[in-house]
């Protein structure tokens, strides 16, 4: 058991330097892009879903939350705000990079989540014609839901804060394998989750609806430990919306719509999770 304890901090302590590094470039673009991202998703009209699939791509914590005010506000489709909350990476990109994954397989994931976004987005809207009224909504809560209160912090200090919050993550989900490997047994514990069973992708999508950098980090951890399937990755990591979803049900007073909208995401992450497998 101390083996596993010492092997989570070295693995973790390893991972720190290429996190702060990814979160200092990600900083830089969010406080760079942060308000043209809100003016691009209102201006956006039928062009919405692609719009949201490639801004929630760029994994931040303001994104699904500025596109659920601009929904509850009237301002952009379902389909658009469908379309970011598919896309939406959260901690799956910097964790990838920190771990030296080949540019082109997280070139290639990130990829799939924004065209299953966009796809899914435009279909929505389709059926959903309910016409969004040209009004706005000041938004100024979205980083202090998340209480890392971003906008008010310098770059580097964002930056420093990211990385301890998931660095401690890390810690704590690499301990937690350790020990399963070490009381299970590696052979065992791969059986169990990777043997395709149709309620991995349904329990998967379901930690990615957790409203929290932990979700992504959780699924992303497994999957480069090889403890789950890419399909079952998917089905995580399309439904994790970092807080989003909480948000949508905060400023949003209709609940059935709210309540189709977080369906539709579960939905689809387990449908494209259990495609992506069955294809592979």
């Amino acid at each position: 058991m101390l083996d596993c304890i010492i092997d989570g901090i070295v693995d973790s302590l390893k991972l720190i330097p290429y996190l702060f590094v990814a979160f200092l470039v990600l900083e830089f673009l969010e406080h760079k892009f942060n308000k043209k991202t809100e003016i691009a998703l209102e201006k956006a009209n039928r062009l919405g879903p692609i719009v949201g699939g490639l801004f929630g791509a760029l994994p931040q914590c303001g994104f699904g939350t500025i596109a659920s005010n601009l929904f509850s506000s009237d301002v952009i489709t379902m389909g658009t705000l469908i379309a970011v909350f598919l896309s939406t990476s959260d901690e799956m990109l910097p964790l990838m990079i920190s771990e030296h994954i080949p540019f082109r397989i997280i070139f290639c994931i990130v990829s799939f989540k924004i065209i299953v976004g966009v796809i899914v987005g435009f279909i929505i809207d389709l059926f959903y014609s309910k016409r969004r009224k040209n009004t706005h909504k000041e938004i100024h809560e979205h980083c202090h839901h998340d209480e890392c209160h971003c906008e008010n912090n310098g770059i580097i200090k964002s930056s420093i804060i990211h990385t301890l919050k998931i660095s401690f993550f890390i810690f704590i989900i690499n301990i937690g394998i350790n020990l399963l490997i070490h009381f299970i047994g590696e052979e065992q514990l791969s059986s169990l989750l990777l043997h395709k069973s149709i309620f991995t992708y349904f329990i998967a999508s379901m930690i990615g609806l957790i409203p929290n950098c932990a979700s992504s980090v959780i699924i992303t951890e497994l999957y480069l430990s090889n403890l789950i399937t890419i399909g079952t990755m998917f089905s995580g990591l399309l439904t994790g919306s970092g807080l989003g979803i909480l948000f949508l049900f905060k400023q949003n007073k209709n609940l059935k719509e709210n309540m189709t909208i977080l369906l539709i995401v579960y939905g689809i992450g387990v449908l494209v999770g259990l495609v992506v497998d069955m294809m592979i």
